[in-house]
Order: structure tokens, then C-alpha cells, then sequence
């Protein structure tokens, strides 16, 4: 999964091994994406890998330098930024499933949840005592700048959709997040910026998503702000520190994403059959969103339902304790490519989660205790 040269984690070594076995939802994972390189610095200061998770912002830091404008949510394994979609017309593909393809056409799409992933990483750091350089920190205010001048603006969202751009809620609170972040950088670290700027977008991000993002008939938090349909993303709302892990609000959201999105006990990432990702078929349960699950029930207080499924989901990997994207409940088999960086990273926060929430739920004001 390392690239040792240059330190990149691959989200997957595989490519095109089927969501959906017959079906067209295939792609090529074998690049390194911002969101994974993050997840997996917290997931290593999480629990005490101080220095090996310097390695690892090292990385994060040469992939996103340069101009801010150009950054992009994934890269080659040696930093190369081209990596254009191609279809393979001559293979059948497994089990069927076409097309194959090669490069990933999600590299141009515009997903603003990344910087909020990248800002988490990077404030845990400065937490856990590694030293801020002067490049570090004049690079991240320039990535918080620019997210200032396009936040309000719609994007693919977390799942690369391929369907129309919407105000997705999930990447409105990881905006929130960036500015979140940034503040405190100021606020208790003493780093230069403009703290009274970040302060009013993120007051201004959080009320948006309360106004936009919340269906208060149903109770919970909705996929985007066009919807009434949930996704398994909502769940990181009292995981990032947004609100509080028993708020009402976040209880509902488990509740309407348990009761849309849970099949034979694993949960999906959202309903396909709303049309939001462009693409025909279905696919199988998620097993990161299924980890976030067991988070989002820890904060939330439920430890034993949250231990139950944390048992299950750890009791589906293959023997030598490996996980793919999505698991096949009916044929008791792997989904989607393998071994898959997100369920395992998902998994480890899980159980960051399970540890840090013995004592009681955890509140908007606490370290996020998972990614």
C-alpha cells in the first residue's frame, strides 16, 4: 500500500474490481489521495506514532505545496499530477463487469471536504508537539485563503459524484471545519493570520449548514441541501467536533441513516436509487461508513451497540485481516477493490473511538477522537 520512494499511500493496489459485480461502477484506485494521507497522519498520532507520523506530514506537505489554486485530490504514487481516465474496451472485466478502466477522472473534480481532512491532520499534529515550520503553516493559511474566496461553492463531494454538483452537507461541515482549524491555529498556538476573517466564515458555514442541511421535520441532517435523503457522511458531524455527539440533532442523523441506509447490518453510503451519482446499478454496503458508524454510536454513548458492530465489521475480514471497499452480504464476499486504505483507516479510528468515549459521550469542545 506504501510507495517507498516517496512515501504515498495507494487508496487501493487494484483497479476496477466491481461495486456492483456486472455493473459499470469500476475505477482505478491505485493513487494517492489527500483524504487518505490525512486520515492515516491522525489515525498514527491517534494512537502515540508521533514519529512515524512525521513522515507522513512530510508527505501531506510536498503534495499539496505550490499554487493553491492547482490543488488537487489526488495524486500518482511518485506526486505526478496527470492521471486522465481511460477505458479498456478489450477486457471483459471481472465477473463481468465493464468497463475496465485505468486513471480516474475524479482527479479534476473539486471536492471540498479535502482541506478540512488536511487542516484535522495538520492541527493534531501541532497537538501532539510536532514542530510547526514556517513553510508548514504559511502553506496553510494560503490553502485556508483560497477555500475562503469558494466555499459557498457546490462541488462533487466526498464520493466523487458523477452526477450534477450540489451543496453537499458533509463537505459544508468539513469547511468548517478548515476555517475551525485555523482559528485555533491562531487562537492557541499563537500563529499568524487573519483570525477575524476565518471566525466570521465559520460562524457563517455553521449557520448555513443548520439553516440548509437540516430537514427539522424528519429530525436529521440531509445529504445535500436539495434533498431529504441521508448519507453515511452525516455521521462525522459530532465526529468533527461540529456539534456534540448526544445534540439531538446528531441522534436523529444515526437514527433516519440507520433506518434509510443499514442493509443486513451494514450501512450503505447513500440510496443510488436517488439518482445523485449519475450512474445505473447499485452497490453493496461501505464498510468505512459502517466504521463511522460504530464512532458516531460511541460519542454518542451507545457503547455496547457500538462494540457489537465494531465485533461484526472486524469479523468479516479475510484471513489475513484485510477488508475491501464494500462487502457482499448475500454472497458473503468482498465488494469493490483490495485491500481498501479507507476501511482499514475507518477501523482505526473505530476503535480510537470505542477507547476514547468509555466515560461518557463526547462534546463539540472535545479533540476529535477519531480522524
Amino acid at each position: 500500500m506504501l510507495f517507498r520512494s516517496t512515501g504515498g499511500i495507494v487508496a487501493a493496489p487494484t483497479t476496477s474490481l466491481p461495486e456492483d459485480f456486472g455493473g459499470e461502477r469500476n475505477w482505478d484506485y491505485r493513487y494517492c489521495w489527500l483524504r487518505d494521507a490525512a486520515l492515516t497522519l491522525e489515525s498514527l498520532l491517534g494512537a502515540g506514532y508521533d514519529e512515524e507520523a512525521l513522515g507522513w506530514r512530510r508527505w501531506l506537505l510536498r503534495a499539496v505545496a505550490g499554487d493553491p489554486a492547482d490543488l488537487q485530490i489526488m495524486y500518482t504514487v511518485d506526486g505526478g499530477r496527470e492521471l486522465p481516465e481511460r477505458e479498456l474496451e478489450h477486457l471483459s472485466g471481472y465477473a463481468g463487469s465493464r468497463p475496465v478502466r485505468i486513471g480516474n477522472g475524479a482527479v479534476t473534480q473539486r471536492q471540498n471536504d479535502v482541506l478540512g481532512e488536511v487542516m484535522i491532520a495538520l492541527d493534531l499534529a501541532r497537538r501532539a508537539g510536532l514542530e510547526e515550520t514556517a513553510n508548514s503553516w504559511s502553506l496553510q493559511r494560503a490553502l485556508v485563503e483560497e477555500l475562503a474566496d469558494h466555499w459557498d461553492e457546490p462541488d462533487n463531494g466526498l464520493w466523487e459524484i458523477r452526477g450534477p454538483q450540489r451543496h453537499f452537507t458533509h463537505s459544508r461541515v468539513m469547511v468548517w471545519v478548515a476555517f475551525d482549524r485555523a482559528v485555533r491555529a491562531v487562537e492557541e498556538h499563537g500563529l499568524p493570520g487573519p483570525v477575524e476573517r476565518w471566525r466570521d466564515l465559520r460562524d457563517r458555514v455553521r449557520q448555513e449548514v443548520l439553516d440548509k442541511g437540516y430537514d427539522a421535520e424528519r429530525g436529521t441532517f440531509t445529504q445535500h441541501y436539495d434533498t431529504r435523503e441521508v448519507d453515511a457522511s452525516l455521521l462525522v458531524i459530532p465526529l468533527v467536533g461540529f456539534l456534540p455527539g448526544d445534540d439531538p440533532r446528531v441522534l436523529g442523523t444515526i437514527e433516519a441513516v440507520q433506518a434509510d441506509l443499514l442493509r443486513d447490518g451494514l450501512l450503505l453510503r447513500y440510496r443510488t436509487s436517488s439518482g445523485v451519482d449519475g450512474l445505473s446499478g447499485h452497490e453493496h454496503p461501505f464498510l468505512a461508513c459502517s466504521f463511522w458508524l460504530v464512532s458516531a454510536l460511541a460519542v454518542a454513548g451507545r457503547h455496547a451497540e457500538a462494540g457489537e458492530l465494531f465485533d461484526r465489521l472486524c469479523g468479516l475480514a479475510n484471513d489475513v485481516g484485510l477488508l475491501a471497499e464494500e462487502y457482499d452480504a448475500d454472497g458473503g464476499r468482498m465488494a469493490g477493490n483490495f485491500p481498501q486504505a479507507f476501511s482499514h483507516l475507518a477501523l482505526v479510528q473505530a476503535a480510537l473511538a470505542l477507547r476514547g468515549t468509555r466515560e461518557g459521550p463526547a462534546t463539540a469542545d472535545d479533540d476529535r477522537a477519531l480522524t
